[in-house]
This record gives structure tokens, C-alpha cells and sequence, in this order.
């Protein structure tokens, strides 16, 4: 399905275009247990890799925990001409996720075979292989890996009941006990080489359950992430907000921010630009299930706000599986705005741009590493870069339509000289 492209006469956000002197970033994370500090850790490994390609100088401050919820750390980045300070923020949701991880393992595995049921016979299912079977077949893998840690336990317990049969004298009751015994401890048994089901199921399980409108944990995290960014609107003297969400954040940013506009319906139109971006998003195989009115609900709000800048930026097919590639976001998912929409804006990349070709061989076929690339520098300079998109002085919103003539700017000498885009006086 063919993505929206904005008409530019009508753009997103009213404000003018201009150097960033200072940017608010609130990224969200995805359904991942590893948290803020590997989470930080890979950013100042990004940041380092970062500096060795582009011919500008970069600078991050330590990480500092403000609460259990927020996270932080600061980034200077600096060119011939310009300097640009960054706060980067951090929602942590890890604990959530690990406590959702550590439930019971009968809890997890039912939790999962009632995600997979519920897709099949609402036809989510064929649904997300109509609009992407490359993203589809991926999250078919884990449906069919839990399966089979159903069938390994169940065989190891049909195993031992037949040796008791053989070997022991036992009424069939005993039997059948002793056998469902060893079935339910390899089930536990084999739990620690699933991390990886257990991490998918769960998050798929929660994600099927906030999208219906059903009580989660993920509804404070929306509140709170919401109210920071409007404090933070009302607050700051950053130029542009962004909340910035990755894989399954996608779901998480974007209900935070059709939040904040409930809150504070003129975000945006005076003050800090209001920007999201969204990397790798997930969001639309949610939205598919025909119970998803919330998450439809969000997507239709963003997609009519013409005080933001959504920027939906997904790589091609064939090197990012685990997103949608070449698909409409709105349209696509049922909903239907006409001449009101405005959002998102569809950015395109391609990771193979980003590496010589041994590195890219090498990397290729790591469908996770790959999907993770969103938030990580290559080995040369390109048109998608998370450090100069999240740090850099040019708006969000500028990248996806003058990509390559940026990355031509920057890369040769540093300098953000541009007709459009006047020079900044460093910031203090």
C-alpha cells in the first residue's frame, strides 16, 4: 500500500523553519527489559561512532535518574557555525516490563496462546500479512516458537508416561499425573532458553489489551509521559519538543502525545515546535485488530493535528523486517480523515547506506541488530542519522524532505548554511 505523502503547500505546523538552538527529546521505549542504562550506554556508543564520521564535535553529559518515571542526560553538539544543546529524557517503563516478564510461566504461556487465538479467529492475523507478510511471518515465528515450547514439554511428559507404562506398575490416574508433572516442570525447565517468546508474547499480549480500551499499566505511563510534555511546553525555552518512540514505543509515543494535545489543545502553535517521530513502528499491526477503536481513535487524532510534525520513519523491506514498510499508516489501518489529514510525513531509509558493504554482509541477516539500527550511527555518513536528527540544528521535519542535500551540507564541512535555514549564534 502506497504511503500518504503531505502536500507542502499545507504543512503540518504553522511555525517557520529555523535553526534549533535548543531541543526537548522524550524517547520512549519499547517492550524491552534492558532499561535506562544499557539504553544510554548505546547512545554515548552511538555518539562516539558519530563523532568519528561527521566533521563535528559532540558532547554528552552524564546520565542522571530524576524518579522512578524520567531519566535523563544532556548532549551539546557543535559545528562551525552553530551549536545545538539537547535534553534527552528518558520514560522509564522497564520495570513494568520486567514485572510483566517475571509473571508465572503457565501466566505467560496462556497469556501468549490467547494472543495468538484472538488473532486467528478476529483475522488480525490475515490482516497483517495483507499489509505486510515480511513483518507478519516475524511475529508468526514467535506464535509458532511458543507452540513448540508447549509441544516440547507436552512430548517430554507423554515420554515419561510411557516409560512409567513400561517400567512401572502404576494405576493409569498415577500415571497420567506423573506424566502432566513432567510436562508442567519442562515447561518451567525450558523457560530460561525462551526469554526472547516470553519478551515478544507478553508485549503482544499487553499491547492486544490497551488497544481494546482495557485497563493497563501503560495508561500511567501515558498520563505521566503527557503532562511532561506539556510542562515541559509551558516551561522550556527549547525550540522544538520531540517525543520520539521506537518498535512498539511507536504505540506508547503516540498515545502520549494525542494525550498531551487533549490536554493542552494549543501545544505547538506558539512556542517549542511539537514533533513526533516515530522509528520502526509496530503501531499498525495493533491498530489492524478490529477491537482497536482506541488505538485508531489516537491515530486519526494525530493524523488531523496540524500543530505537529509527525515524522514516520521506517526502513525498506528487505533490511527491517519487524516494520512496515511501504505502508500507509492511517489509511491503511481503516482510518479515513480525507482532506484533513496532514500526518504523518513518510521517511524512507535505508540502513545498507550507512556501512561499507563487508559491515552491511555482516549485519544483515541480524533481524533484531537491524531493527535497532533506527538509534544507531553506521560507519559512514548518510541521509538518516539518529545523533543529527535528535541533536543536530535542523528541525525533525525538514529531514525527510531534504535528506540527502543535509547530509551533503553537514558531511562535507559542518556548516548548517542554508537559504531556508539561517546560521544560529552558539548557544550559551
Amino acid at each position: 500500500m502506497n504511503a500518504f505523502v503531505p502536500d507542502d503547500s499545507a504543512p503540518a505546523q504553522e511555525s517557520g523553519v529555523g535553526t534549533i538552538r535548543r531541543r526537548h527529546v522524550l524517547y520512549v521505549e519499547g517492550y524491552d527489559p534492558l532499561g535506562t542504562q544499557w539504553y544510554f550506554d548505546l547512545f554515548r556508543r552511538t555518539c562516539e561512532r558519530f563523532q568519528r564520521i561527521w566533521p563535528l564535535t559532540i558532547a554528552v553529559q552524564p546520565l542522571e535518574i530524576d524518579s522512578a518515571d524520567f531519566a535523563h542526560w544532556g548532549v551539546d553538539l557543535r559545528g562551525p557555525n552553530w551549536q545545538t544543546a539537547a535534553r534527552c529524557e528518558f520514560l522509564r517503563l522497564e520495570r513494568f516490563i520486567r514485572s510483566d516478564m517475571a509473571r508465572p510461566t503457565p501466566v505467560v504461556v496462556l497469556r501468549g496462546l490467547w494472543w495468538h487465538l484472538g488473532d486467528v479467529l478476529t483475522g488480525t492475523q490475515l490482516r497483517i500479512y495483507r499489509a505486510s507478510w515480511r513483518f507478519a511471518l516475524h511475529l508468526s515465528c514467535f506464535q509458532w516458537l511458543l507452540l513448540a515450547w508447549i509441544a516440547a514439554a507436552a512430548a517430554i511428559g507423554l515420554i515419561v508416561g510411557y516409560g512409567i507404562e513400561k517400567s512401572v506398575n502404576w494405576p493409569v490416574p498415577a500415571m497420567a499425573v506423573a506424566a502432566m508433572v513432567a510436562a508442567l516442570a519442562a515447561l518451567f525447565a525450558l523457560r530460561p532458553i525462551a526469554g526472547r517468546v516470553v519478551q515478544i508474547n507478553s508485549s503482544w499480549a499487553l499491547l492486544r489489551k490497551f488497544a481494546r480500551s482495557r485497563p493497563t499499566w501503560l495508561d500511567r505511563a501515558i498520563d505521566i509521559g503527557a503532562w511532561r510534555v506539556v510542562a515541559v511546553a509551558r516551561s522550556t525555552d527549547a525550540d522544538e519538543i520531540a517525543v520520539v518512540g521506537h518498535s512498539s514505543g511507536c504505540v506508547t509515543a503516540c498515545a502520549i502525545v494525542a494525550r498531551a494535545l487533549e490536554l493542552d489543545p494549543d501545544l505547538g502553535k506558539s512556542g517549542p515546535r511539537l514533533v513526533l517521530l516515530t522509528l520502526g513502528s509496530v503501531m499498525p499491526a495493533v491498530a489492524l485488530h478490529p477491537a482497536a477503536q482506541r488505538m485508531r481513535a489516537i491515530v486519526g487524532r494525530l493524523a488531523t493535528a496540524k500543530n505537529l510534525a509527525w515524522v514516520d520513519c521506517r526502513s525498506g523491506k528487505h533490511e527491517d523486517v519487524m516494520c512496515f514498510a511501504d505502508f500507509d499508516p492511517v489509511a491503511g489501518i481503516g482510518v479515513h480523515v480525507a482532506a484533513e489529514r496532514c500526518n504523518p510525513m513518510p521517511w524512507q531509509v535505508r540502513f545498507k547506506e550507512m556501512f561499507s558493504p563487508q559491515q552491511y554482509a555482516r549485519i544483515r541477516t541480524n533481524y533484531f541488530r537491524m531493527h535497532y539500527q533506527y538509534l544507531m550511527a553506521g560507519d559512514r555518513p548518510a541521509p538518516y542519522d539518529y545523533i543529527l536528527l535528535v541533536c543536530g540544528p535542523m528541525p525533525i521535519a525538514e529531514w525527510p524532505k531534504r535528506d540527502r542535500e543535509l547530509m551533503e551540507t553537514f558531511g562535507r564541512n559542518g556548516i548548517a548554511a542554508d537559504a531556508r535555514c539561517s546560521p544560529a549564534v552558539a548557544a550559551p
